[in-house]
């Protein structure tokens, strides 16, 4: 197993990237928990951490606190790309603005921290960069479209990013959970905004049923955030770790079941039979 990693973290208020910071923490390693508002991870701070602001979606965030990072440590052995929200809501009522807010936050920030951290991984020709996906980008659901298409979104980059950064040491780790126990249900439920005119109305129940969906069963993010670091650890990097409720299960029928079949199962369980 590694140890003594430098480890930068994104998204750590709350969920997975909270419980990864005092996870690697734990074990010894040096973590710099991050947070668009600092103030928001509250007591994270202890023994082996050290808070910093940063919003994936600001450039000079982005900056500050990778070389803050490296100013302090010296180098960033591991980055976890787990910032990220789920925007809910049927396809054709989202507007512009949702669907880009959705993919500055999930994927072009996701490729901000990428392209920040590897220069100077590159220099020291080794690192592993650790990008938090989900199920929800292998097996679509109704009503979280534009979310699993960004989470797809960063399994393709994740998959590319680790043919092209392997010549130069880089590992890249792609991590597909499945439900966790975290407030995604709840920032999910915020960022659902149902008009009143709009056709999905009499679906309303199946559609906050979705944002809620993953919190019903959802594994404890503390045992989901100690099998994410026992894997980001070992000698050999794996390529796909996949952990939480579902986190096998689904992608298992995504390949076996007839495509009308899983829809009219997804159409069942978020309300939507019978509206063909």
């Amino acid at each position: 197993m590694l140890t003594n990693q430098s480890i930068l973290i994104t998204g750590c208020s709350t969920g997975i990237g909270r419980a990864l910071a005092g996870a690697f923490a734990a074990r010894g390693h040096a973590v710099f928990a991050t947070a668009r508002k600092p103030d928001t991870l509250g007591d994270i701070a202890g023994a082996n951490i050290e808070r910093l602001a940063l919003d994936v979606n600001d450039p000079d965030s982005v900056k500050r606190a990778v070389d803050g990072a490296i100013a302090k440590a010296g180098r960033i052995d591991i980055l976890v790309n787990n910032a990220g929200y789920g925007q809910m809501g049927p396809i054709i009522d989202l507007t512009a603005e949702q669907v880009r807010a959705q993919f500055e936050t999930n994927i072009v920030g996701l490729i901000a921290m990428m392209q920040a951290v590897a220069p100077s991984m590159i220099v020291n020709k080794r690192g592993r960069i650790v990008n938090i996906g989900s199920i929800s980008g292998i097996l679509a659901t109704p009503y979280a479209g534009i979310y699993c298409a960004s989470k797809a979104a960063v399994h393709s980059v994740s998959e590319a990013a680790r043919m092209e950064l392997a010549p130069f040491g880089i590992d890249v780790i792609m991590v597909q959970p499945g439900g966790v126990k975290s407030q995604f249900g709840e920032t999910a439920s915020e960022h659902l905004d149902l008009r009143l005119d709009s056709p999905y109305q009499r679906f309303a129940k199946g559609i906050a049923t979705r944002a809620r969906a993953s919190q019903s069963h959802g594994t404890d993010a503390e045992i989901v955030a100690k099998q994410i670091v026992d894997a980001a650890t070992r000698d050999a990097a794996p390529t796909v770790v996949r952990v939480g409720y579902g986190g096998h299960m689904y992608p298992a029928l995504k390949r076996v079941l007839p495509t009308r079949m899983a829809d009219r199962l997804l159409m069942k369980r978020f309300g939507l039979m019978g509206a063909e």
